[in-house]
């Protein structure tokens, strides 16, 4: 095939050009692959690992609460091998909480220490933060209970509010307990139930 002048200039200017820049070109096209295929597959780990992670997690869900050592495995399962899931976090929850039941607070509070470390949801770390909290108030490590509600958190401000407020009359401090029952009603539903139980604690303070 016969090329004019400017086009036979033009073929031998991409000539050259290609001949300078074209390993670099071929180089950055092959990264650009790699990198496209790599994102796939971790896209397809990471939702394999999800749909692993909820099928664990209903069976945990749906394990009697008596039934310690199913929830101690399936929960260990979760929180070893799919931490990147929210699964993980709620199933630190649940362990604490059949942990708990089963008078083992160590085992309870390291799992409520893990959730709130590692949860991927924030709901999910401010629960395990009350919970923990709780515990706390029960063995009456007061200022570790406060601590640990001191802590930055996400949301549940009326619950983290009425659970000081608790501590703070547990410690003997009626006055910096009915402040925080009042701040607690300031944040809780209106209508809801639980507020007129805070109510009644305040009431009971003289507040």
């Amino acid at each position: 095939m016969a090329y004019d002048l400017e086009e036979q200039e033009e073929l031998d200017a991409l000539k050259q050009w290609w001949a300078k820049n074209g390993n670099a070109v071929l180089v950055a096209i092959v990264v650009a692959i790699v990198a496209y295929v790599g994102v796939q597959a971790w896209k397809n780990h990471q939702n394999k690992q999800s749909l692993e992670a909820s099928v664990r997690y209903q069976q945990l869900v749906a394990t009697p609460s008596n039934n310690l050592k199913a929830i101690q495995s399936l929960s260990a399962q979760l929180m070893d091998n799919y931490a990147g899931t929210p699964y993980a976090g709620r199933a630190a929850v649940t362990a604490a909480k059949a942990n708990y039941a089963a008078k083992d607070s160590k085992s309870a509070k390291a799992q409520l220490q893990w959730a709130i470390d590692n949860a991927d949801e924030a709901a999910v770390q401010s629960v395990a933060r009350l919970q923990l909290a709780a515990i706390y108030l029960d063995e009456k490590a007061y200022d570790q209970a406060l601590k640990t509600l001191d802590k930055k958190h996400v949301g549940f401000e009326g619950l983290f509010a009425d659970m000081k407020g608790d501590i703070l009359v547990a410690q003997g401090k009626t006055s910096d307990a009915k402040q925080a029952y009042q701040e607690a009603l300031a944040q809780l539903d209106a209508q809801g139930e639980y507020r007129q139980y805070v109510a009644h604690k305040l009431e009971a303070l003289g507040g």
